[in-house]
């Protein structure tokens, strides 16, 4: 009966499709069979196509660990990396659709290698969840023919990853977008920060933290190396979300990590530490700053002499803004006037709502002082600039 039983079995794989191949024949799981291969075949890339596009520049490794890591990943289930739960509703645009079926076809049917026009085609098309959704599948189509076909175990090259996750930050497929940042995918997708960045800056779009911190656990996960470009989207996403707490994390992370922060990520770190009047965290950063660059710009000068003014040094601010006006160049120096006002209109208040209730009279009281301090200081030092103080020396003003 055994016998009889497997004989029916075989008929029925045998009538399916005259295409398959051996490799699937004997496996009852194609994925963990592809994971398999793509460790212990090491034969030298094929020279099938020599368009960048599909080929990465180093060969894959064949250790254990690799294998053992790579098969499991693959029979993980698919929630393992991501919900669909947010999947749109609809169906792929035409154009898509009409790509995938080519591509398909392609592998499936004539056993070539699709011209990589098609698919440079169908992702730049991508309008929907759908799109991306198919875009997912014809990866991993692409990836078995690879390596069941061609022999070829290297990944795609990194480029391929950073187009697809801006295609997939551009729709707002963010579910598939987290798949391709895992180093051991079943698309053939090389990961990269830059890839990351994509949905670091979807992120930023959407003004979604929580999507940050999760973006942020799955490159440490994988091991992408955090970058200053890095340092420079997360700062600018806990700034917009005033989230101080946030912030202090992930520079904690980036100092540790050996990251050369770049000026725009002290100008957020900086004016973020003023806002919030926290001149402890405002003066270590600066002090971190001033390893790596000599000289301010207006937004670090400003944010220290806001520090000065918090601890009642007037005089001090209004030297800290005549010296960094003379460290600017002629083109920098008209920004001068544009920072003295906003200090004088929108900081007293930002910095004030920050603080505790019991403190915010006593700050106002203080601010309403050592501002118009400041200002006469910078005159008296030769500094034409026409400052409106009408809404600090409002009485109920600073305190809105």
């Amino acid at each position: 009966m055994q016998v009889v039983s497997n004989a029916r079995r075989i008929s029925r794989v045998l009538k399916s499709s005259i295409f398959i191949s051996l490799d699937r024949f004997l496996a009852p799981d194609v994925r963990i069979i592809e994971g398999l291969h793509s460790v212990i075949q090491c034969r030298k890339e094929s020279n099938f196509s020599s368009h960048p596009v599909f080929f990465s520049d180093g060969m894959g490794q064949n250790n254990h660990w690799q294998m053992t890591t790579q098969s499991m990943n693959l029979m993980m289930p698919k929630a393992f990396f991501s919900s669909e739960a947010g999947s749109a509703e609809g169906s792929p645009t035409e154009v898509v659709k009409e790509l995938y079926d080519k591509m398909l076809q392609s592998v499936d049917v004539k056993r070539t290698m699709p011209p990589n026009a098609w698919l440079w085609s169908l992702i730049e098309n991508c309008k929907n969840h759908e799109d991306i959704k198919l875009l997912f599948d014809i990866l991993q189509n692409l990836r078995r023919f690879r390596l069941s076909n061609l022999r070829i175990h290297d990944n795609f090259n990194i480029n391929l990853c950073r187009q697809v996750t801006k295609a997939c930050a551009r729709v707002g497929a963010i579910d598939f977008g987290m798949k391709a940042l895992w180093k051991h995918n079943i698309y053939g997708l090389t990961p990269d920060v830059a890839s990351a960045h994509q949905l670091l800056l979807y992120a930023k779009n959407q003004s979604d933290t929580k999507l940050l911190v999760e973006i942020m656990k799955l490159l440490q996960r994988n091991d992408l190396a955090l970058q200053p470009g890095t340092a420079d989207i997360v700062f600018s996403i806990c700034y917009d979300m005033d989230n101080w707490e946030l912030i202090s994390k992930y520079s904690k992370k980036f100092v540790k990590a050996g990251v050369k922060l770049r000026q725009i990520s002290f100008n957020i770190w900086m004016e973020f530490a003023a806002r919030r009047g926290d001149t402890e965290s405002l003066w270590k950063i600066e002090k971190l700053r001033s390893q790596t660059m000599k000289k301010h710009t207006v937004a670090t000068g400003f944010s220290c002499a806001k520090g000065l003014l918090l601890e009642g040094k007037s005089e001090d601010a209004a030297a800290m803004i005549q010296v960094l006006y003379q460290s600017l160049s002629n083109a920098k120096k008209s920004g001068i006037t544009a920072a003295l006002q906003k200090l004088v209109d929108e900081w007293p208040s930002e910095v004030i709502k920050h603080q505790k209730d019991d403190d915010r009279k006593a700050l106002a009281v203080t601010l309403k002082s050592n501002i118009p301090a400041m200002v006469s200081g910078i005159l008296n030092m030769g500094l034409e600039v026409s400052i409106n103080m009408e809404d600090l020396t409002r009485k109920e003003g600073i305190l809105q």
